[in-house]
């Protein structure tokens, strides 16, 4: 079995020897961007999206980040070959690094980056099969006035308190709202509900993030099915009226929804436009991982950026 390496501080490392100092502010207050990216046949799905979304998060927290666009892909191909995975869930996360115990960032003249590469399953593949159980949070989703959501932050734990409800309740992922009680986001992932075949998601301005997958299923949507798609507000009311609910995320993909708070959707099976974007999608990730093999970082930087 190939040990697990790891990208931290300029050098992989073993599991065992991958280590971070207590004084890094990713520690001491969450100080840090990340990004989950999913591989599949050795090909990194919608890298330029993540890499653009991680230059975003760390823009907006004046975080520098220390490498470039093509370096962490290549950082990235070159952890999937060390680690022998051509299926597999990456955790790209850029710390603001060493400090003190104060606050200021300035104190931290090194931002560290991490790769984790591994393989992740998020929910057994029965829910896929049957349908996932969720509960509507009573924890709300942090107000875009105090903090904006398009930012992908390491600090997590509004997050989590919503997913230690779902744990009490004993379902696998919670529904949180807004401040104003719409339908925001779930702890890891974006929602999406179908009636009379009129698919519907919150728009950004509901305080979600925005979520590669949920942007890969709207282009589907428009691209390859008869289905309406519409970003509007909604209450949970609507998810109980609605035919179909399902999740989308990075690691979950698209997972269907048959039960919140105990009442059945639909007919409380997986519907059948949930299921037609799942055959959509798995042939979008066959194509784009197929399409090409990978090549250079030099020829297929076409993000434009530089993160440093």
């Amino acid at each position: 079995m190939t040990e697990m390496k790891i990208f931290i501080d300029g050098k992989w490392v073993s599991r065992k020897s991958a280590k971070i100092s207590v004084f890094d502010h990713g520690v001491l207050y969450g100080d840090g961007v990340f990004e989950g990216i999913r591989a599949y046949g050795g090909r990194v799905f919608r890298l330029n999206a993540h890499l653009s979304r991680l230059q975003r998060s760390a823009a907006l927290t004046s975080l520098v980040i220390p490498l470039t666009a093509a370096k962490l892909e290549k950082l990235i191909y070159e952890g999937l070959k060390r680690n022998r995975l051509q299926d597999a869930y990456i955790r790209l996360l850029v710390t603001r690094g060493e400090g003190d115990l104060g606050l200021d960032p300035r104190c931290c003249p090194k931002p560290n980056v991490i790769i984790i590469i591994d393989k992740l399953a998020l929910f057994p593949e029965k829910c896929y099969r049957e349908g996932l159980q969720a509960v509507i949070a009573q924890t709300r989703r942090t107000n875009p006035d105090a903090l904006d959501p398009t930012i992908k932050s390491m600090n997590y734990l509004n997050n989590i308190l919503a997913k230690i409800e779902a744990n009490r309740q004993g379902v696998p992922e919670a529904i949180m709202l807004n401040a104003k009680g719409y339908v925001c986001e779930c702890t890891g992932d974006n929602v999406f509900y179908v009636k009379d075949r009129v698919v519907v998601t919150p728009p950004v301005s509901a305080g979600i993030l925005e979520g590669i997958t949920r942007a890969a299923v709207i282009e589907i949507i428009r691209k390859k099915t008869s289905f309406a798609i519409k970003e509007s507000l909604f209450t949970p009311q609507e998810l109980f009226s609605a035919d179909e609910v399902f999740f989308t995320g990075t690691a979950a993909e698209i997972i269907p929804v048959t039960l919140i708070n105990k009442r059945p959707i639909g007919t409380g099976a997986p519907g059948a436009v949930t299921q037609e974007l799942v055959g959509h999608f798995k042939q979008l990730i066959k194509s784009e991982a197929s399409s090409t093999q990978p090549a250079s970082p030099q020829r297929r930087g076409s993000i434009g950026l530089r993160l440093s």
